[in-house]
Formats: structure tokens, C-alpha cells, sequence
């Protein structure tokens, strides 16, 4: 009686089992079902747009791409519905000869607070307003060959020396994912490359998550703007000609929205040749090849649009490679507040590795006055290689200071400078509305850190040097209130002072290279 027992209750059990470990299998809506053809010669749009209707109708689903080449227009999302590339899937983007047109972009009564490419989402490879539960997922490979780098005029751009197409046609696109006010958003494990303006704009999103994205592309990689709760992680991106990921609070929406409460972790970022690190050989131009004429970006930025500002941020373990530094930039009259940064590496960096800026642009409406950058900690950064011309900047305005910055654990090693020594500034303008560059300064009268406007800073354990060839300073500070340097190791050029203060107050040195402790209430200038 007890083996038969037993055999009832194994006989009943495996049945169950089975049952509870098989879910509910989820609609898919293959693209082949409602007529894409998948060979990348006709324009597949109709197909995929229908597939996604029907599952948007259905109450949600996956539209599913298998292996093959989609050549398409403007696509358009919908609630509760997911895009998946399969392995070996392209999507790519049509352009004029194919025949057909993207969406147009929609009005907006704000776009002169900032450029064309922000201001407009219809226009479009990808594209999705006021939506939720949504998610473009897979490892296939979305590729923006059709797409605008943003330049609507052939002749226009020509005319400022700017060669570097393509061109807006009419009809065109120039964004391969382009989001306005939606929620709950994975973007997943995909490729993109050549994204256009922008690989991926993200505008008023809230409850984005970003993970495990490769991006070759020919401007901006991704551009968070007036997004809240977002999550970036694991990605690659290299965009030589502009920012890798980049966070903005522009006015497009008609309203200034922070972007706030982000998170940005294991991460790479770089500036290589464009295409370069899709193919795996990673080739470098010189950086008088570039478009832009400063170098390639390929960084991690805030700005410049900053309408709404930056709150509580977070950025961890990341990699920079043959591109521009950490920039942090509010320029329009918004807060830039409550950030840390940690865990990066740099190598071969062609401005300043770290880059702080309150500036006075005010592309803003009227009414706005200079914001505020504040409260900000930098610790346990290596870059290797950087470029002296601009050193570390950390630059506020006359009666506005960048306050409560703390950098710590910090080793830079800077590359001589190649220009003359009458190059070297020995006045720095304020450059109040220009645009916030390093470029823009010239070249400064410090190596390593040049600090000015600035309240409440401290440098600890920070060690500078150079690699080549130097005669100025190691540190500048000026306009500076209340500053605490404490074990500071800077390699001094001969025949040069280690540190120069000007208008400089409540200043204490402890350990800083063998200079003797001291404190001092207030010094016009002086040099160490």
C-alpha cells in the first residue's frame, strides 16, 4: 500500500509541475505575417506599423523582427507593445531615394530655445509621444543610413566651413529613437549605428531604463532630457563627432524640467573614427581631422541645454578612451545639484578631464537669471595622457560661484602642450555667454587645475603631473572663498611656482607638496 501510495502522488505531481512552469506564452506579431518582405529593397514601414497596431489592439504584445534587412520610414510606437530584433535582423533607415517620406516634424511654439533636433520627435526612424510600457529590445542592429546628422541645408552649412553631411532632405529624418513624454521604457541589448542628430532623444520620460547598448554614430549617442528616473548601464558608445551620453534639460516641452534622480554605470566611452568600433579596428584621426575642429567628443556630459537643471545623479565605473572629459555644464539659468562621480578612468583625453561650468548663456525665456552648480563630489578618477592646453576647469561667474565641489583621490598625468609659450594666456576672459567649451578658453596659465569663482572647495589626495615639457604652474585659483588643499603631490616645472592664488580667501594648505602648512584669511596674490 505505501508503494502505491507514492506512485499516486508522483503520477499526480509531474503533471502539476509542468503546468506551473510553462507561463502563458505572450502574442508575437512576426513583421513577415503583415507583408515586410525583409530584403532591405522595399519599404517595409506599412508592415511594421501594422503588426504594431494589432498588437496594440490586442491589449499588447511583440513585434518581432527576425533575421533579415527592413528598409522603413517613420515608425511609431504604441502602448503596452515591445520591438524585438532578433540575431542577424536590421532595421534601416530609408532615405530619399527610396522613395517615400518620414513623419514631419510636429509644431512646437519653444524650438527657439533650443536647436531643431531637440525641439521635434515625429520626425523620426522610431518614435513614441505620450506613451507607457513600452520597449525597443534584441540584439539586432538598427542602422540609420538614411538619416540626417542635422544639417538641413547643404548650403548653409557650407558656408561655415562645415562639410559634413547628410543633409535634412525634404521628407527626412534625423533621429533613429525619439521619445516625448512617456513612462515605463526599456531601451535593451540592441546595436545602433549612424543614429543621426540623435541615436536615441529621450524627452519629459520618466522610469527609463538603458542597458547593454552598442553605439557607433555620427553624432550624439544618447541625450537625456528632462527625463526622471533613469537608468543607464553597461553601453558603448562612440560618437567621435559629438557627446556619447549626454544629459539636458532643454525648454522643448514649454516648461523647465530637471532632469533628475539618474544613474549612469559601466559604462565605455570614446572618440574613435566613425565606424571604427563597430568593425572592431578602433583607428583614431587626428584631431585637426575631426569635423568640429576641437578634437573628438565622444564624452559624457550635462548640457548644454539647461533650462531645468540636474538633481541627483549618480555616475560609477566608467571608461573614457581618446575623447573629451567629464563636463558638467548649466549655462541657461538652472540648478546643477546633489551629483557624485566615481570609479572613472581616462586615457588619451583631448580637453579637460574635468570640466566644470556656470556660464551665462541664458538661451532661455526672458526672465531667467544665472543658475547655480553646487554641491558635487569627484573622487577616485585616473586619467592618463590628457591634454595640458586646458587642464582641469573648474569655472564660475563674478558674483557666481560654483560652490561645495570636492574632488578626491584624483591622478592625472598631462601631455605637453604643442603651442608657444605667447599662446598661454596670462588673463582669461570670462567668456559669460559663449559657448561652454574648454576649447573656448584658450590655452590656460595652469597644467593641471585652473579654479575660478568658486566657494567651499577641497582637493584631497590629488596628484598631477606632466608627461612632457612644462613651464607653467601646477594650480591656479582665483575669485576663490574659502578652499582646502589637502594632500596634494604636483610635479613643479623648474624655475616655476607650484601654485598661484589671486583675490584668494580662507585658504589652508596641509601637505601639499613641501610647502609648510598654512592658512590664510585673505591674499590679493601670491605665488608658491
Amino acid at each position: 500500500m505505501r508503494k502505491g501510495f507514492w506512485l499516486f502522488l508522483i503520477a499526480g505531481f509531474f503533471p502539476l509541475a509542468e503546468l506551473v512552469a510553462q507561463p502563458a506564452t505572450a502574442p508575437v506579431y512576426n513583421v513577415r505575417t503583415y507583408g515586410a518582405s525583409g530584403t532591405g529593397k522595399s519599404n517595409d514601414a506599412k508592415a511594421v506599423n501594422d503588426a504594431i497596431d494589432a498588437a496594440a489592439k490586442a491589449g499588447g504584445g511583440t513585434v518581432f523582427f527576425p533575421a533579415g534587412t527592413y528598409l522603413s520610414y517613420s515608425i511609431r510606437l504604441q502602448s503596452n507593445v515591445s520591438l524585438y530584433f532578433d540575431q542577424g535582423s536590421t532595421l534601416l533607415a530609408a532615405d530619399s531615394s527610396a522613395g517615400g517620406r518620414y513623419d514631419d516634424p510636429e509644431p512646437n511654439p519653444h524650438d527657439h530655445f533650443q536647436d531643431f533636433g531637440h525641439s521635434h520627435w515625429h520626425n523620426s526612424l522610431i518614435w513614441g509621444e505620450n506613451l507607457e510600457n513600452i520597449s525597443v529590445m534584441g540584439p539586432g542592429l538598427i542602422w540609420g543610413k538614411g538619416l540626417s546628422r542635422g544639417f538641413t541645408t547643404r548650403e548653409g552649412w557650407e558656408r561655415r566651413g562645415i562639410h559634413a553631411g547628410p543633409y535634412m532632405w525634404d521628407g527626412g529624418a534625423n533621429k533613429a529613437i525619439s521619445l516625448k513624454r512617456c513612462r515605463n521604457v526599456i531601451l535593451k541589448d540592441f546595436t545602433l549605428i549612424y543614429g543621426g542628430h540623435f541615436g536615441i532623444l529621450a524627452t519629459g520620460v520618466d522610469n527609463l531604463t538603458i542597458d547593454n547598448l552598442k553605439m557607433d554614430t555620427n553624432r550624439d549617442g544618447m541625450d537625456i532630457d528632462c527625463c526622471r528616473h533613469v537608468r543607464i548601464s553597461n553601453c558603448s558608445v562612440n560618437a567621435p563627432n559629438d557627446d556619447a551620453i549626454c544629459l539636458k534639460s532643454s525648454y522643448a516641452l514649454g516648461e523647465a524640467r530637471a532632469t533628475q534622480n539618474v544613474t549612469i554605470t559601466n559604462c565605455q566611452v570614446s572618440g574613435y573614427d566613425l565606424g571604427s568600433f563597430y568593425n572592431g579596428t578602433y583607428t583614431r584621426k587626428e584631431a585637426s581631422q575631426v569635423p568640429d575642429q576641437e578634437g573628438p567628443t565622444g564624452r559624457i556630459k550635462f548640457g548644454t541645454e539647461s533650462n531645468g537643471g540636474f538633481k541627483n545623479i549618480s555616475i560609477s565605473n566608467c571608461v573614457f578612451e581618446y575623447c573629451r572629459g567629464l563636463a558638467l555644464e548649466t549655462v541657461d539659468g538652472a540648478l546643477l545639484e546633489d551629483v557624485t562621480i566615481t570609479n572613472i578612468t581616462m586615457r588619451d583625453v583631448v580637453n579637460s578631464p574635468i570640466f566644470l561650468r556656470l556660464g551665462a548663456r541664458m538661451r532661455a525665456p526672458q526672465g531667467m537669471s544665472a543658475g547655480a552648480l553646487r554641491r558635487v563630489t569627484i573622487s577616485n578618477i585616473i586619467a592618463y595622457n590628457a591634454d595640458a592646453h586646458f587642464s582641469t576647469l573648474i569655472a564660475g561667474l563674478p558674483g557666481h560661484d560654483i560652490e561645495d565641489i570636492a574632488l578626491q583621490n584624483i591622478r592625472i598625468w598631462y601631455r605637453p602642450i604643442d603651442s608657444p609659450a605667447n599662446k598661454i594666456q596670462t588673463t582669461v576672459p570670462e567668456y559669460e555667454k559663449t559657448y561652454p567649451e574648454p576649447q573656448k578658453f584658450g590655452v590656460l596659465p595652469a597644467y593641471g587645475f585652473f579654479v575660478r569663482h568658486a566657494k567651499n572647495l577641497r582637493l584631497t589626495d590629488v596628484e598631477i603631473s606632466f608627461l612632457g615639457k612644462e613651464s607653467r604652474p601646477a594650480i591656479m585659483l582665483e575669485g576663490v572663498k574659502g578652499a582646502e588643499l589637502f594632500r596634494i603631490k604636483a610635479q613643479k616645472p623648474a624655475g616655476t611656482p607650484l601654485m598661484v592664488l589671486k583675490n584668494v580667501e580662507d585658504l589652508r594648505i596641509s601637505r601639499v607638496n613641501e610647502l609648510p602648512d598654512r592658512t590664510w584669511k585673505q591674499v590679493a596674490g601670491e605665488s608658491l
